[in-house]
């Protein structure tokens, strides 16, 4: 077998057992021969040739895609608003405003409208300002211990401050009685029933008697899943003074109370705070 043996670097092509020397350059065909490049600095820069119409398309994409966001942003907080007024009115939230919170009080107005701010106290006789709540959603609740229909609501009043109760949102109701021992009967009675109830408050004595602070620690141990404060009437009325200058004459009646303190929706007689309209209406201001 003849076997060919290369020398590139004398240019020479030996075929053994052959004896004869062949020139590359004699030889049938010639190898390929490698071209060196010049160095990055000499060379020519490439041209990058795009076509017109990507162009076009491209940027007309964008600027659909831009639009579209625009659109999206603007229709979500009007969205939200639409649903929360519909769940609020789906509620009774739109009764008529009281002329009290209006402004002037002379004349009739829709919501929203500025909560009048006010100052109560609680059992400890801890002052409260409702503006001292700006931040948070506030379901402001109007009752009294002698209202019946108000015992009957607070029940769902309760479960729901324990569902949704939190850093956005609290439940503050407004007792108008003249003392805390009768306020702490009527909790007790509505919320801790065959809890022992202690006797009716004293005329004159606003601080609750030790037999209601037995009673209340009893019933609540860990405490009400809202904050209650008291509206004391004028001499033998009926209504607290922050109630009558709410222009509220009967009770239970409530106030959604956004985190602005806007009233956003207002609520005349009881509701079933547990029902799911209540809930939409409820978490749609505190989700805002």
């Amino acid at each position: 077998m003849l076997f060919a043996h290369v020398r590139v670097a004398t240019g020479i092509i030996r075929r053994r057992g052959s004896g004869i020397l062949v020139s590359m350059a004699d030889a049938p065909e010639d190898l390929p021969v490698a071209t060196a490049l010049p160095p990055r600095s000499q060379r020519q820069p490439r041209a990058i040739v795009v076509d017109p119409k990507v162009l076009i398309v491209g940027g007309t994409v964008a600027v659909l895609g831009v639009v579209v966001l625009a659109l999206f942003l603007w229709m979500v907080p009007h969205a939200a608003a639409r649903e929360s007024i519909s769940a609020c009115r789906g509620l009774g939230g739109y009764n008529a405003v009281n002329k009290a919170l209006c402004p002037g009080g002379g004349r009739s107005c829709s919501l929203p409208q500025p909560a009048p701010d006010f100052e109560a106290f609680d059992h400890t006789g801890k002052k409260v300002k409702l503006s001292e709540l700006r931040g948070k959603v506030v379901l402001l609740n109007f009752w009294a211990s002698w209202c019946g229909v108000c015992s009957l609501e607070k029940p769902m009043l309760a479960d729901m401050a324990r569902e949704l109760g939190g850093d956005n949102f609290e439940v503050v109701a407004l007792a108008s009685d003249h003392n805390w021992t009768n306020v702490i009967r009527a909790l007790v009675s509505s919320l801790a029933k065959g809890t022992p109830l202690p006797q009716v408050g004293p005329d004159g004595q606003m601080a609750p008697t030790e037999e209601a602070k037995t009673a209340f620690r009893g019933a609540f141990p860990d405490g009400l899943p809202f904050r209650v404060l008291v509206d004391p009437p004028d001499d033998d009325g009926t209504m607290g003074k922050i109630t009558k200058s709410w222009g509220i004459s009967a009770v239970p009646e409530s106030a959604l109370i956004d985190k602005k303190g806007q009233i956003r929706a207002y609520f005349v007689n009881k509701r079933d705070w547990e029902s799911p309209v209540a809930q939409t209406c409820l978490r749609s201001v505190i989700d805002e």
